[in-house]
């Protein structure tokens, strides 16, 4: 097996030496045999959402058509086993997403390095297309290399996990790597979005596929574009406010920042090894950032850039050995102009090829044992939010039309969301608040109108006038008087006497000096006992309207006529002093 090991990496070597000669770009990265696997879910995943309406495929579907795919490209005979219905479809969209990307596969690298060895480059042919097919479905004894086998027995559990989790954390720092290298790299843009968490996840990703997809752009060169445009740009430059990525301006502009920081790492720093150790520190500090040591996380990060940083310092003593002896290795030749990242082309080339070289080798590694692991949507945590599953990732968040239910899982958590007892917060208040109900106001019923409202009598009353004329005679008033008991009767004898006084002092006529006692007391008599039968209808009225509402009193006038002159008085509750009208008729004069 180390022999096919060693014979795979000169395969890739002498297609890097020879890229330019087959490819329009230097910085085209290659896929590995896990990379593979995902991006034809990917494929199968999007056609199946054309053909039946849902961005879903089977596990059993996705190894079935990987072992077709294989064979067509590697030109072997097809198998006796049945094809899968759009097995052409799912090629097509495989092959359209890896140039979408700047990315060739294991494949395309062996059919390059025959095209190559035909032209009279290397007659040699290092691998044939038996032994890749092999290798690539994970059929080859691999005992030697560190990821050919993943522990499956019930016992080793947490063994496994560990595994999990280097084997994601490994991805996510050569996926940053990648992006350096090759910026149109949309795999290794989904791997590292959201690592370490930035409050980016699936309706982030599906906004920025939507904005690439529109411009016709990757996702990272959708990013960065956007980002840019607000930071950079003026009125008529800035996105509209509309535009469903300012939603998601703060996690993109962390994530444009930090890009940016390993990219100035990358062109400050000549020399590949110290470059190479900085730029996989500041990794590692993203991601271990707020972890403690015993996580599984923490440890896995500090394993994989002592890993990476020794083969750096190896692969950069490598090139520089063979660059002295014969000047062979890497094509020294400038990008063309329209290479990508060619920015970076003259600060920090050395350390390009280094990291190109490291990627390589990382390519070549054999395929995850348990392909169920890596492609399964419930992957180690890496975020702090969710699992970095690429096909769930790449699935849009699509509006439920109600065709499809729920999953038992959500409607249960739901249904328990609901049930739980919410704190209710009362509304903070006036300090009048005791005063309220919980009723607002202007909902309630006025239980007295105000006088505005309501009618000024209920059971009104005529006005009564009456003549009083000065004779002499009995009265019934005064009959009535009299049958009263004789304590009542001597009371009301006095206060008739008051009263009779007053209207004496204000009828009398200057001229005669003075009236008859007697008409004067029958007077003051017939005018108490009309205030007493007025107290007893006000007295009747009010028992009967006990529960009506509150009636404007109004003042009787009582009218008198005396001979000489008329006098009109009104009944009022004050009564009158001994001497008062004397000196109200003095006044008046």
């Amino acid at each position: 097996m180390s022999a096919f090991a060693d014979h795979l990496k000169l395969m890739v070597k002498t297609f890097r030496r020879e890229s330019h000669r087959v490819l329009p770009s230097e910085r085209t990265t290659v896929h590995g045999a896990d990379s593979m696997l995902m991006v034809l879910q990917l494929a199968m995943a999007e056609v199946n959402k054309q053909h039946q309406g849902e961005f879903k495929v089977g596990l059993s579907d996705v190894l079935m058509a990987w072992k077709h795919l294989l064979l067509d490209k590697l030109h072997l005979p097809p198998p006796g086993a049945p094809r899968l219905e759009n097995s052409e479809l799912f090629l097509e969209t495989y092959q359209s997403f890896l140039k979408r990307s700047n990315t060739v596969d294991l494949t395309d690298v062996l059919a390059m390095n025959k095209e190559l060895r035909a032209a009279g480059s290397d007659p040699e042919e290092p691998v044939s297309a038996i032994q890749l097919f092999e290798f690539l479905s994970g059929n080859m004894e691999t005992p030697d290399l560190p990821d050919s086998s993943a522990p499956l027995t019930p016992s080793s559990q947490s063994r496994r996990c560990r595994s999990q989790i280097k084997m994601a954390v490994r991805r996510v720092f050569c996926s940053y790597l990648s992006l350096l290298v090759n910026s149109r790299n949309d795999m290794a843009l989904a791997l590292t979005l959201n690592v370490p968490c930035r409050s980016l996840e699936r309706q982030a990703f599906t906004d920025i596929k939507h904005a690439a997809r529109d411009r016709q752009t990757s996702l990272f060169l959708a990013v960065t574009s956007f980002v840019r445009a607000i930071q950079l740009g003026g009125k008529g430059y800035a996105p509209a406010e509309s535009d469903p990525l300012r939603k998601h301006i703060k996690g993109l502009s962390d994530y444009v920042q930090f890009m940016d920081n390993l990219e100035e790492i990358l062109g400050e720093i000549p020399d590949p090894s110290e470059c190479g150790a900085r730029l996989l520190a500041a990794i590692r500090a993203a991601l271990v950032k707020g972890r403690s040591t015993e996580d599984p996380t923490y440890a896995a990060a500090e394993e994989t850039t002592k890993e990476l940083k020794e083969r750096i310092v190896q692969l950069h003593q490598t090139q520089k050995q063979a660059a002295n002896v014969d000047g062979t290795g890497i094509s020294p030749a400038r990008p063309k102009a329209y290479a990508v990242n060619h920015a970076t082309a003259f600060g920090g080339r050395e350390t390009v090829k280094v990291l190109m070289a490291l990627l390589d080798e990382e390519a070549v590694a054999p395929l995850c044992g348990n392909k169920a692991d890596l492609l399964s949507e419930d992957q180690p945590v890496l975020s702090g939010a969710e699992g970095t599953c690429v096909l769930t990732l790449f699935r849009s968040p699509e509006v439920s039309t109600g065709c499809s239910p729920e999953s038992l899982r959500n409607r249960v958590q739901s249904r328990l969301n609901l049930l739980k007892p919410k704190a209710t917060q009362r509304v903070i208040r006036s300090q009048f608040a005791c005063t309220y109900n919980d009723e607002p106001p202007l909902n309630r019923v006025l239980d007295f109108p105000s006088t505005s409202q309501m009618p000024t009598c209920v059971h009104p009353a005529p006005k009564p006038t009456t003549s009083l004329t000065v004779e002499d005679g009995s009265n019934p008033d005064t009959e009535d008087t009299a049958a009263k008991p004789s304590s009542e009767s001597r009371r009301k004898e006095r206060f008739e006497v008051q009263r009779g006084v007053a209207p004496e002092q204000r009828s009398g006529n200057a001229q005669n000096g003075g009236g008859c006692p007697s008409n004067k007391r029958k007077t003051g008599i017939q005018m108490q006992s009309k205030g007493n039968k007025r107290k007893q209808l006000d007295s009747e009225q009010h028992t009967e309207s006990e529960n009506e509402p509150p009636e404007k009193k109004q003042h009787t006038r009582v009218s008198v006529k005396v001979p000489g002159k008329n006098v009109c008085k009104a009944s009022n509750k004050k009564k009158l002093i001994t001497g008062q009208g004397k000196l109200t008729s003095f006044f008046r004069v």
